[in-house]
């Protein structure tokens, strides 16, 4: 007899998954096993954070595979992962600098994926002026914004408030972040017992060796089938989502929450607020009466002309 159990997959390595099952007594386990044949092509590939069915046969127990995968509420390329609900994107005040950009486009794809975007500022301590500065952009953005310090504990408190109200009853959430910034180390001052590795950044170029090299997920709060879930990732510059392809231009204003209670205030309706002046276009002015930051906006402007030349393509 074959029987059926339900699951998440929280870490895979080699092949070989752990599988996190809510049992009918209200205990959990955690199963080691491999996906059957066809789950190995790349379109059905098994993610982390995969809801999943298992198969076990009652004469071999041992013998258990992932049978089936549920569908999935989104995925991402890089690091390979489903069904995400909340993103912390992580970046340092100061060593190293922001690409703000980088840190824009995540946020506009998180926002269509309908994945809710944190932005966590670490390294305070480097300095006050900049991460305030950082902090205002996204705030302005309506974008929750957190800033921090692993050196002096500064605004750790505040973020682990936050993450305990909103990580729970099975919400999925990912810390990602550039080598460097500071994210496994604010991580273990978050949640100690994760005990996640970190290293010492390279002062000549500013940057630190990845020390997360794949993706795992860690139950947060011990509350068996109420437990909320938060990944460590690999950098998110090699963030990626599986159906970027289908992000068109059309769809970009409504990944920027600033920009979009002003686009439809142009003088003309095909506006795209990339080359219009202020007298045409409401976005623009919005930027130069200081509604907007010029960073977002130059951002959007990135983003829509890579966009455009993509589209052009096809």
């Amino acid at each position: 007899m074959i029987i059926e159990k339900y699951g998440k997959v929280i870490k895979g390595l080699g092949g070989l998954y752990s599988i996190r099952v809510n049992e009918d007594d209200g205990s959990v386990n955690i199963y080691s096993c491999r996906a059957k044949g066809s789950l190995h092509k790349e379109e059905e590939k098994v993610l982390i954070g995969d809801n999943v069915y298992l198969s076990i046969d009652e004469q071999t127990p041992d013998s258990i595979v992932i049978s089936e995968i549920a569908e999935r509420k989104n995925a991402l390329i890089r690091p390979p992962m489903a069904n995400l609900d909340i993103l912390f994107m992580v970046f340092a005040a100061r060593k190293p600098m922001p690409v703000l950009e980088v840190v824009d486009k995540l946020i506009a794809i998180a926002i269509h994926n309908d994945i809710r975007p944190v932005v966590v500022i670490t390294k305070q301590d480097l300095s006050d002026e900049l991460a305030a500065e950082y902090a205002d952009i996204y705030r302005r953005a309506g974008i929750d914004t957190f800033i921090t310090s692993s050196e002096n504990g500064g605004g750790v408190a505040e973020l682990k408030e936050f993450i305990e109200k909103t990580v729970k009853a099975n919400v999925t959430a990912a810390f990602a972040g550039a080598s460097g910034v500071g994210k496994s180390t604010l991580m273990n001052a978050l949640f100690p017992s994760l005990s996640l590795s970190t290293s010492e950044i390279s002062r000549k170029i500013e940057r630190g060796r990845h020390t997360t090299r794949h993706v795992e997920i860690f139950d947060i709060n011990n509350k068996g089938s109420e437990a909320g879930f938060l990944a460590d990732t690999p950098g998110f510059s090699l963030v990626d989502f599986a159906r970027f392809d289908f992000f068109s231009i059309e769809d970009l204003p409504a990944t920027f929450p600033d920009i979009l209670p002003y686009a439809g205030g142009c003088t003309y309706s095909d506006c795209s607020h990339v080359g219009e002046g202020r007298d045409e276009c409401a976005v623009a002015r919005a930027a130069e009466e200081g509604m907007i930051a010029p960073t977002r906006l130059d951002s959007y402007r990135a983003i829509y002309r890579i966009l455009k030349e993509k589209k052009n393509k096809f």
